[in-house]
């Protein structure tokens, strides 16, 4: 029936459907158990699907390593997906700027819904292929550029056909999900499967595959981040320092990685408009001017541009 399911084929419905709307007869009576229970068991569960990303390690370096020559062009990078994996990449995308100095225009976030989906539910929104070309065409993706979608069961039409129309335009596209043979990780370069298999509370793919799906995306954006130069010896060096804690945080970046004190840091600063990256190399001995020209050179990788003027590290920086 229109809108509806038929009811006729309600048991192959159910055996067609991905790992994450399944039940876990383990969490049967959830609802009946003391608190203090019930929190410990979605801990655990918490932490099982943590420990499911492992697997998938090799594959995510994979597709870091083919992203980074992509954004070193002058590409940009893209999320994709509905409801909570929508959002959750939502987030990722928009941690880039503040901690890695990623350009704004850079930066592309696609939700089924639009904006206003990241806070409020668009819940029939995740069908509308036509709106995923459409957004996918506006955007204008193209070969130097990457798509990362993302999709619990691996079967949202909105996501898959944001890959499958960034693909057709030439993008580097990665996908993940958290249901074995699911269209979107046939649709994508690059597929991330992480199992984390059905939900304590079944169909709420907003925990263990959530959780899941935060962490892969952490590891994606940061290993891509940092091959690009914007971390150097575990600090973001790009990081925009525009409150109080960021400004202190800055200061103490450079003492350490320049070996210098808090003074000398913070002139450093002062010298080249609070640029972390140049204030190291101007606390190391640079003038403003040349550490700014030997950045440009080494594609702001920091440790080259050092190399290149000829300054030692400090100790702590080695």
């Amino acid at each position: 029936m229109p809108g509806g399911i038929d009811l006729d084929h309600a048991d192959d419905l159910t055996s067609r459907l991905p790992a994450t709307e399944g039940f876990d007869p383990a969490f049967t009576g959830l609802d009946h158990w003391p608190t203090a229970t019930q929190m410990s068991a979605l801990w655990a569960a918490q932490l099982a699907a943590v420990a499911a990303i492992g697997p998938a390690v090799p594959v995510i370096a994979q597709a870091v390593e083919a992203a980074v020559p992509r954004l070193r062009s002058g590409g940009r990078l893209a999320y994709a997906g509905a409801g909570s994996s929508g959002r959750l990449g939502a987030q990722d995308g928009a941690e880039l700027p503040p901690t890695f100095g990623w350009a704004h225009d850079r930066l592309i976030l696609l939700i089924a819904g639009g904006e206003g989906a990241l806070i409020r539910a668009v819940e029939n929104a995740e069908d509308d292929r036509g709106a995923a070309r459409s957004s996918v065409d506006a955007a204008g993706l193209g070969p130097d550029d990457v798509l990362i979608a993302v999709a619990a069961s691996g079967r949202t039409p909105y996501t898959i056909a944001c890959v499958e129309a960034a693909r057709a335009a030439g993008a580097l596209t990665i996908a993940v999900a958290n249901s074995p043979a699911a269209p979107l990780l046939s649709a994508a370069h690059h597929a991330v499967l992480v199992e984390t298999g059905s939900e304590p509370i079944a169909g709420s793919t907003r925990m263990k595959a959530g959780t899941a799906q935060k962490v892969v995306l952490n590891l994606l954006s940061t290993g891509m981040m940092t091959g690009l130069g914007h971390v150097h010896q575990g600090r973001m060096v790009d990081m925009q320092a525009r409150n109080a804690k960021l400004r202190h945080r800055a200061v103490r970046m450079v003492a350490d990685l320049a070996g210098c004190d808090a003074e000398c840091a913070e002139r450093a600063l002062e010298s080249v408009d609070r640029d972390i990256k140049r204030a190291v190399l101007v606390a190391l001995g640079a003038a403003p001017a040349a550490a700014a020209a030997a950045l440009r050179t080494a594609d702001g990788r920091l440790h080259v541009a050092r190399a290149s003027l000829g300054l030692a590290s400090s100790p702590s920086a080695s």
